[in-house]
């Protein structure tokens, strides 16, 4: 007698979960009123990170609050900050979850450093969506 036995597929791939988790970074900076929200697919362009999430803040307190909720919004969601660089300084503050990067710039710092031109050709998410 042979017995079939079902494959059962997992119903979101580690790379829409990514997404998704991005796109609620920059929900969660958006709602504390971050600035020039930005999320860039990766996926094709680094084996490193899938998706890298951009936010302004406007002040050293700000970009603090940033960080501060959207690690609180990923934890929810059972992510675990890796690491985290800047905080003290507060001009750019990197959060690491794996297959996100998070970057929470002053305006300065991230006019300085660029990185929508250093990662050009990565295409932009329209994290409203989801």
């Amino acid at each position: 007698m042979n017995i079939a036995t079902a494959r059962i597929e997992p119903t979101t791939s580690p790379q829409r979960v990514a997404l998704e988790n991005a796109c609620l970074c920059a929900r969660t900076a958006a709602d504390h009123k971050g600035h020039d929200i930005v999320v860039l697919d990766m996926t094709g362009i680094t084996p490193l990170y899938d998706f890298f999430v951009l936010a302004n803040g406007t002040s050293r307190r700000q970009v603090h609050t940033l960080a501060e909720e959207i690690d609180a919004a990923m934890h929810a969601q059972g992510e675990r900050r890796l690491t985290i660089e800047g905080y003290e300084a507060s001009k750019w503050v990197v959060q690491d979850y794996g297959d996100v990067m998070v970057h929470v710039f002053d305006p300065a710092t991230r006019s300085y450093y660029g990185l929508e031109d250093l990662w050009a050709d990565a295409p932009r998410v329209d994290w409203d969506r989801y």
